[in-house]
């Protein structure tokens, strides 16, 4: 294995460059590692965020590493939407692949582990039902195989010993998600990209073949423009006079005290919200998508409600959870859109502007998107085509509304 050399960090810009080559807008984990793309491919880059960097739905997101087809759309919307979901899926395997040389590719741990996900049966209906999910994802290239009871109690003693069985892809993890982001950040600025914090865009208008970005610490122009804010996108598309059915869902995630190693795979389950995971450091890693509230100022808070329900489904199927203390819970923000499927690549009639907004699973499609939005925007041919996850699919379809950045 090549060692891992940890190298230091230079410090952060003082002041906004007043032109730059392309300005991406979002520091989060998919903002920084567009900008590492692009860095290390010679490109002139500023990440202009407007909180921390890596601090939003990228830090606070469970880790989870995903491949398989989500359980819930497979039921509700059938095998159509699965079909449909194909691309989507081959994009997050091909992402995982990324993940496994990340480390050494940034120089840095993530506690990437790797050791397969199990999607959990209570009973043999929920079974019957996953046999043809597995049957699909193996005809899209995942490694997914169904056990039985006994081949599970084989493979995760640690699970409550009566549920039915389990669908299994061999492709799934974890990675820790306060290491990753800081970590392209890091390897980003090391390659020459400028990287500014606290630095919401305000307004945004046409300047001759670029667009001027107007933020509190002064404008910066730019010749291209990278939309990379998550549970922001849409309304940072509005700031470009474009309406799209783009939104920020509040979901929140908790964790337990340190136990016994004793978990390796990332565990879901077919009969409500969960995943779960043990985390490097031993704690249970508790989490699924359960609703968070939103306060009077729109800021996400924990529901009290949810995270009993949350910990209650986690002690079904992982007994052990009931054994240990909740050592913290909070919420997040997750991008979220209603077909599953990221906008990736440059916008029709927009020269210069780019999307990169991978809804729900964004922690695990980061790398590969990241790559495949650097290698549009320098021409390279595309490691996958991404044609299908433009922006135009909303024009096709009438649920975006395109009017014109204002000209400055």
């Amino acid at each position: 294995m090549t060692p891992l050399v940890l190298q230091s960090e230079p410090p952060l810009p003082e002041a906004l460059p007043e032109r730059i080559d392309t300005a991406i807008i979002g520091g989060g984990i998919s903002g920084c590692a567009v900008a590492f793309e692009l860095a290390r491919r010679g490109i002139e880059v500023a990440v202009l965020e407007a909180g921390d960097l890596a601090a939003m739905a990228s830090g606070a997101n469970s880790g989870s590493l995903h491949a398989q087809i989500p359980m819930g759309p497979f039921i509700e919307a059938g095998e159509a939407w699965v079909r449909g979901f194909a691309s989507t899926t081959r994009l997050l395997a091909a992402s995982i692949e990324l993940w496994r040389d990340l480390e050494a590719l940034l120089a840095t741990p993530l506690e990437v582990s790797l050791k397969g996900g199990l999607l959990v049966a209570e009973n043999e209906a929920q079974l019957a039902a996953m046999a043809r999910k597995v049957e699909l994802e193996r005809e899209f290239g995942l490694d997914s195989h169904l056990l039985g009871r006994s081949e599970l109690r084989e493979v995760a003693p640690y699970l409550a010993p009566d549920l039915a069985g389990a669908a299994f892809c061999a492709e799934e993890g974890k990675a820790s998600p306060l290491l990753a982001g800081p970590a392209f950040a890091t390897a980003a600025r090391r390659e020459g990209a400028l990287l500014h914090p606290f630095t919401p865009v305000q307004t945004i208008s046409e300047s001759g073949s670029g667009y001027r970005l107007k933020t509190p610490k002064g404008a910066v122009l730019a010749r291209r423009v990278v939309i990379a804010t998550g549970a922001d996108a849409g309304r940072t598309a509005a700031l470009f006079g474009l309406d799209l059915p783009l939104w920020g869902e509040p979901i929140q995630a908790s964790i337990t005290e340190p136990v016994a190693a004793l978990i390796p795979h990332l565990v879901y389950f077919a009969g409500d919200k969960l995943t779960l995971k043990q985390t490097a450091s031993g704690g249970l890693l508790i989490g699924g998508g359960w609703d968070a509230r939103l306060d009077g100022l729109g800021r996400p808070t924990v529901d009290g409600g949810n995270l009993a329900r949350n910990l209650a489904v986690a002690a079904r199927v992982v007994p052990v959870v009931a054994r240990a203390k909740l050592l913290r819970s909070w919420p997040g923000l997750v991008n979220a859109n209603a077909d599953w499927t990221p906008v990736l690549g440059p916008v029709p009639g927009r020269p210069g502007l780019h999307f990169l907004c991978f809804p729900w699973m964004g922690f695990t499609a980061a790398p590969i998107c990241a790559r495949l939005v650097a290698q549009a925007i320098t021409g390279e041919t595309p490691d996958l085509a991404i044609d299908e996850f433009s922006i135009a699919r909303y024009q096709r379809s009438g649920s975006m509304v395109v009017g014109s950045a204002p000209a400055g």
